[in-house]
């Protein structure tokens, strides 16, 4: 097998590079600062000031494939070395719209989700309009493994009723 980067692998290397070095480096003391202080639970600014930069650079939505939603998204063998890139500073993937949990949480709505779903959750999280969270760790089930997930959800007339306790919530308060 060819492990070879593609040219346009090779080209987004390159620019993603360039962009960490223009934009990302030079801005992480902003980014503790602001988390560091009375405000660390609300938007971080420098992330959405270059948010705007990221996209017309090119560099948006780039793990999500097969989509016509997100037609710039990689396999994960193109996207590998450009998480490597990103994952060099703590806070640069959610510039790229690249951060997980929303990741995973969009790749499921792509895959299973209804266009009504799409439209009201995967468009407004692929444009980087709002963020999701995960909830999965739980007091009484060990690991964190979704497998044990022990809350239900059940279905009340027109309402659903959630019984369960979690620990944990991933991206609850931002990063």
């Amino acid at each position: 097998m060819d492990f070879e980067y593609s040219p346009r692998v090779k080209d987004l290397q390159k620019r993603l590079t360039a962009f960490m070095d223009e934009h990302i480096y030079p801005n992480e003391a902003k980014f503790h600062a602001h988390v560091r202080s009375d405000k660390r639970w609300e938007v971080v600014p420098i992330i959405e000031e270059l948010k705007p930069i990221a996209k017309k650079a090119g560099l948006w939505n780039l793990f999500l494939p097969h989509s016509k939603r997100a037609p710039e998204g990689l396999a994960n063998l193109e996207y590998a070395p450009l998480c490597e890139i990103m994952g060099r500073v703590s806070w640069s993937q959610e510039v790229f719209n690249c951060l997980a949990p929303d990741t995973g949480n969009m790749e499921t709505l792509e895959r299973y989700g209804t266009e009504e779903h799409k439209k009201q959750w995967l468009e407004p999280l692929l444009r980087g309009e709002i963020r999701s969270a995960f909830l999965m760790t739980e007091l009484a089930a060990a690991s964190s493994d979704a497998t044990n997930i022990q809350t239900q959800i059940k279905r009340d007339g027109n309402d659903y009723v959630i019984n369960g306790t979690k620990w944990w919530s991933s991206s609850a308060g931002g990063l």
